[in-house]
């Protein structure tokens, strides 16, 4: 449906040029949104898919095991979409203080995107609410280190951004003058919380990630928080028991679509087209999950059959690989900590696991080395290959 412009442009003044800011009308869409039957359908398919992905990950060995892993590649994809060129397996070399070679900048903003999020993970666990403050303690955990760290991390913008072009006077979108962001971002917080919503989850959230985007509040790090959030409001709204829809893959897969689709919204107020791209995506990346839960899941029973025949003791050499199913990258010593055992049997166990072909030494160091779960990381890892 063509609605017109979901806004309204308010002249401003830019290192002394006029410029036309966008500023968002708040949510939810009028006139209400259509939702034919083949929208519906979309809809159902969809929530359909994230079922599924919720009791799938109630499968695996340890509720979080597939989580640690699976927040970590959004991570490495979601901030490869902002630019950086860092690897799943350099962020987890880096989390482990073993990353020769890895270039150091790109692997910290990765790493922050991993700290923020698990930050306000555990904030919605201890009954936060999903409101502006989580989301600006988040950014201040995202912009932390590294690049981005001196855009104001934790804090609303107080001066004028935009995107593309070189300046305000020539760019692509200019998101509403600093002095409305606050307004703006209150309504949306309102949406969010609002019990009159006439929409299920996927929709509100659907809805929110555009007019976040559009909003665009911090100076910095705004395309991270905006995929975050999708994620966060379904498990805010208990869509999912545990955080695993990420778009980022999707969204980095139809990137010129997802742009047009975002201008198409606030030029014209087709909502519709937008909400349809959405659900198709949650259905494509929930399926894309569930099997790489079933893949893990037969991986783990395939390997550990392969340990129990080539071993008469394989007690030990167990222990490693159920560490190893936990942290697909891991250090002689890491395994000693988790696992409890002594040096020398961990590395006679690792030893063992390479004999087999299960894990691969990855530094080719002497000292300090590193064993990676190949498999693991391959089935992980689907998607992330640096642009």
């Amino acid at each position: 449906m063509r609605r017109g412009p979901t806004g309204r442009f308010e002249i401003t003044t830019v290192a002394g040029e006029a410029v036309k800011a966008f500023v968002p009308h708040p949510l939810p869409p009028k006139p209400p949104l259509d939702m034919t039957a083949k929208r519906q359908q979309l809809l159902e398919r969809a929530t359909l898919a994230l079922g599924r992905l919720d009791s799938v990950s109630l499968l695996l060995p340890e509720p979080d095991l597939f989580l640690y892993s699976y927040v970590r590649r959004e991570a490495v994809l979601s901030s490869q979409i902002e630019g950086t060129q860092s690897s799943l397996a350099q962020l987890l070399l880096f989390e482990i203080d073993e990353a020769p070679g890895v270039p150091i900048d790109d692997v910290v903003e990765v790493s922050n995107y991993v700290a923020a999020l698990q930050h306000g993970l555990q904030r919605l666990q201890e009954g936060f609410p999903l409101s502006n403050r989580l989301i600006r303690e988040m950014h201040g955990i995202l912009l932390s280190l590294g690049r981005g760290s001196d855009k104001s991390p934790g804090e609303f913008r107080r001066s004028q951004n935009w995107i593309g072009g070189t300046r305000p006077g020539n760019a692509h979108f200019v998101p509403p003058p600093p002095d409305q962001v606050e307004d703006c971002m209150a309504a949306l917080e309102r949406f969010l919380h609002n019990e009159n919503n006439p929409y299920p989850v996927l929709v509100k959230a659907a809805l929110a990630h555009v007019q976040f985007e559009t909003i665009h509040p911090f100076l910095d790090g705004n395309g991270r928080i905006g995929r975050l959030l999708i994620a966060f409001v379904l498990h805010h709204d208990r869509v999912l028991s545990q955080p695993l829809l990420y778009l980022s893959l999707y969204f980095k897969q139809h990137r010129a679509e997802y742009y047009r689709l975002l201008n198409l919204v606030r030029a014209e107020g087709d909502w519709e087209a937008w909400l349809d791209f959405f659900l198709e995506g949650v259905e494509s990346t929930a399926t894309g999950a569930v099997e790489s839960v079933l893949r893990l899941l037969a991986l783990f029973r395939q390997d550990e059959q392969k340990i129990q025949r080539a071993c008469r003791r394989a007690s030990t050499a167990l222990q490693v690989f159920r560490v190893l199913c936990q942290r697909p990258l891991v250090t002689v010593n890491e395994v000693c900590r988790r696992a409890g055992l002594s040096f020398p049997a961990a590395a006679k166990a690792i030893a063992t696991l390479q004999r087999l072909g299960i894990v691969q030494e990855i530094t080719g160091r002497r000292r300090n080395r590193a064993f990676a779960y190949q498999d693991y990381l391959k089935i992980l890892s689907e998607g992330t290959e640096a642009p």
